[in-house]
């Protein structure tokens, strides 16, 4: 009968028949799948070959900037091409979404988005909030950088309570610099006052924070609520006195600095940005890119670097990403959406 080996081990027809056909299949499936794997290794294989753009949509000199651009530089590094950061702030993050959404998605223009563009109130500017993976498709997460609250030091407080007793004592005279109406920095300022049940003097800049922080300085302005490495350099000089960090614990590097929410609990606001690409791109480019930004922002040097300026990271896939960015949204939509209807 067909298929029944001999004694001594050999095959019969039945199995040599047998065997050609599945040979056959295993072929035509391969053959078939050949295509694609070309196409794929044609689509990463020598990306990129040549320089990158990564649209930014924070203002030039901010924390979310300096983090782009370090990890612009991280990119370079790993893929021996200019990677390039680019700039387009405004109108709650839509001018930069317009500017990736219009760019070739074939991953040589990437869009490093923040928190605020995910979260900009329903009807004030087009393209905003952001969805994924509605609009771009993720990629990694970048950066954090918890929001720092400091006062100019003739303003006479020390500490958060401080300033919160002195602003209940005259509501509405305490200064304070908003360095971009609907950003993280202003939403925070707005949270800090509806918590604690005070009321400041907002003092819009649209500029960036580099006016903001100049005025806070010299004593024009009376506080301002930024990421560290905007605020660095006037910390260290003694122009500004931080008196909390809104870090859901005390930082490595500021270990003195009481966060916000020693003062008001479960108080947070960190800001954050992640890294995606048009709808379109290439699966495997993606997947390449995903891939070598997770080694740059584990990498221990980046790590020191990001921490000296007040902004933290870890690797996340791009299902990781996607989950963050949904849980983020949960958490500050609703916030947003109170504020804007008072």
């Amino acid at each position: 009968m067909p298929g029944i080996r001999t004694g001594s081990g050999g095959a019969t027809k039945g199995d040599i028949m047998t065997g050609d056909r599945n040979w056959a299949a295993i072929a035509a499936v391969c053959l078939a799948a050949l295509p694609a794997a070309v196409a794929a290794h044609a689509q990463s294989g020598n990306y990129p070959d040549k320089a990158v753009t990564v649209i930014s949509d924070a203002p030039p000199g901010s924390t979310p900037d300096v983090d782009t651009r370090f990890v612009a530089d991280g990119l370079t590094k790993a893929w021996g091409q200019q990677v390039v950061s680019v700039n387009h702030a405004g109108a709650y993050g839509s001018i930069a979404a317009r500017a990736a959404t219009d760019s070739a998605a074939d991953g040589y223009s990437l869009f490093m988005p923040s928190l605020a563009s995910f979260i900009a109130p329903q009807g004030v500017a087009p393209n905003v909030p952001l969805h994924l993976p509605r609009d771009f498709l993720p990629i990694g997460f970048t950066a954090e950088n918890p929001m720092f609250i400091a006062v100019n030091p003739a303003l006479g407080v020390s500490t958060l309570p401080q300033l919160i007793a002195l602003a209940k004592k005259a509501p509405g005279t305490i200064s304070i610099a908003v360095t971009g109406v609907g950003r993280l920095t202003h939403l925070t300022g707005l949270v800090l006052q509806e918590r604690a049940d005070i009321q400041l003097l907002p003092v819009p800049y649209n500029t960036g924070p580099a006016a903001a922080i100049a005025d806070v300085a010299s004593g024009r302005v009376s506080m301002i609520i930024e990421g560290y490495s905007g605020i660095l350099g006037s910390v260290k000089s003694g122009q500004l006195k931080l008196i909390a960090v809104a870090a859901r614990a005390r930082l490595p590097q500021f270990p003195d600095l009481p966060t916000v929410a020693e003062t008001i609990a479960g108080f947070a606001a960190t800001g954050w940005q992640v890294l995606v690409a048009p709808i379109g791109t290439p699966a495997p480019i993606v997947a390449k890119v995903s891939a070598d930004l997770a080694k740059v922002v584990d990498d221990p040097e980046f790590k020191k670097n990001l921490g000296n300026i007040g902004s933290y990271s870890h690797a996340m896939t791009p299902d990781q990403t996607l989950a963050f960015v949904d849980s983020e949204q949960k958490t500050w939509l609703p916030v947003v959406a109170k504020i804007s209807n008072k």
